[in-house]
């Protein structure tokens, strides 16, 4: 029975190969497209884990700081830091933004840190050369997925800085590379307006007559330069005592500092339910419509080389061929076709994985359930085959 079916697998081993490659190109999309979406929620994970922090304290009614826009003002931390159960409490900001390299920009997460120890809360956890930001102004750490090499010079918004030190696998939920700068820096290039809009808003404050009152020049004075100070930050990072519940410093904040904060399981659901859950649903629809192909084929091929030797099987079922050495003839082709199409489809998936521009995550687990669903899609073409083959009749067959 084996024999059979291998010895009919020999007789057009190229057709059948290079029907089980096709196929196997096939299972590799729709196995990358499982990749990218398990990447994007790696990539949630990851910019989490990388941020050091146990809370996020953020605006009232908001979603931030990576889903929404949030603004607290920046002496905050004091405050947080007093609360029984907080060990640290570190200023942060985030901005998205095309960062001018040489004559390209880069889409780059601009993170604005707290000059302190490596290791406190928002810095990048290693570095893979260079240093940290020993400065306050004009330094920064890069990822290395933004190209960018130490030694070079980058512009955000009006100024330049210095690149000193990178640092890997520090990604946005988007998975945009991140850079990190001084928080003073970070603060000016987020919050404060280029010159026209200065100028304007001076303008109109002096138009005011409730400032610019007659005698009073020291009160409008005072109303432009807070005008040129930028006192706000996206969010606070908060890193709890040992031994105490994150969740009882959490309330302890909402209470007291009538704040938003987030713990990590809540703030992790907020980037995969909210942050990325349409992207989430659009390679849902991808890999539902590539699953359907793959079935309508796989059925389509099986069927095709079962109908396509329908005088041999005929002439095996006048020399008193059984009928179930027949169909396991089928059924094993059938499964070796699966399996030629499934190593090619995992390995195709993975050679071309690292070149996507989206991190692709490639799960064992996923890779398992793709092979049983095309062990079950085989089994279930080959029993139509069968149906089919079986009741032909074989004078027909060969007089025909």
């Amino acid at each position: 029975m084996i024999s059979l079916a291998g010895r009919d697998i020999l007789h057009g081993w190229g057709k059948f190969v290079f029907t089980g490659i096709g196929l196997g190109l096939l299972i590799g999309v729709t196995l990358t497209m499982a990749g990218v979406y398990r990447g994007m929620v790696d990539d949630a994970k990851v910019l989490l884990d990388n941020s050091g922090a146990d809370l996020w304290v953020v605006q009232k009614d908001t979603l931030g700081p990576y889903a929404e826009s949030s603004s607290i003002y920046d002496d905050t931390w004091r405050s947080i830091r007093g609360v029984q159960g907080v060990a640290e409490a570190t200023n942060v900001t985030y901005l998205t933004m095309q960062v001018r390299h040489g004559d390209r920009d880069v889409r780059a997460m601009v993170t604005g840190v707290v000059m302190g120890e490596p290791g406190s809360s928002g810095w990048p956890p290693y570095l893979v050369s260079g240093r940290h930001i020993t400065r306050g102004h004009y330094e920064a750490v890069a990822d290395l997925a933004t190209g960018i090499r130490i030694g070079e010079q980058i512009k955000i918004r009006r100024n330049t800085y210095t690149v000193v030190g990178l640092t890997r696998r520090m990604i946005s939920s988007s998975g945009d590379p991140m850079i990190f700068i001084p928080i003073k820096d970070a603060q000016q290039a987020q919050f404060l307006k280029d010159n026209d809009a200065i100028i304007q808003q001076r303008r109109r404050t002096e138009q005011n007559p409730t400032i610019n009152r007659p005698g009073f020049p020291e009160l409008l004075e005072a109303v432009i330069a807070s005008q040129s100070v930028n006192q706000f930050v996206n969010a606070v990072l908060v890193k709890v005592k040992s031994g105490d519940h994150a969740k009882d410093v959490a309330e302890s904040i909402r209470r007291w500092q009538r704040l938003q904060v987030y713990d990590r399981a809540q703030m992790e659901d907020i980037l995969v339910s909210k942050l990325i859950a349409t992207s989430a649903k659009q390679i849902g629809m991808f890999l539902v419509i590539l699953a359907v192909v793959s079935a309508a084929i796989v059925a389509f091929i099986i069927y095709t080389l079962t109908m396509g030797k329908i005088r041999e099987i005929a002439v095996l079922k006048l020399i008193g061929t059984r009928n179930r050495t027949i169909a396991s003839m089928i059924v094993q082709q059938a499964l070796g076709l699966g399996v030629i199409g499934f190593v090619v489809g995992k390995i195709s998936a993975t050679f071309w994985a690292p070149f996507f521009p989206k991190h692709v995550l490639l799960e064992s687990g996923d890779a398992l359930r793709g092979f049983l669903a095309i062990v079950v899609i085989c089994i279930l073409a080959s029993v139509v085959a069968i149906w089919a083959a079986l009741k032909v009749d074989p004078a027909e067959a060969i007089g025909g």
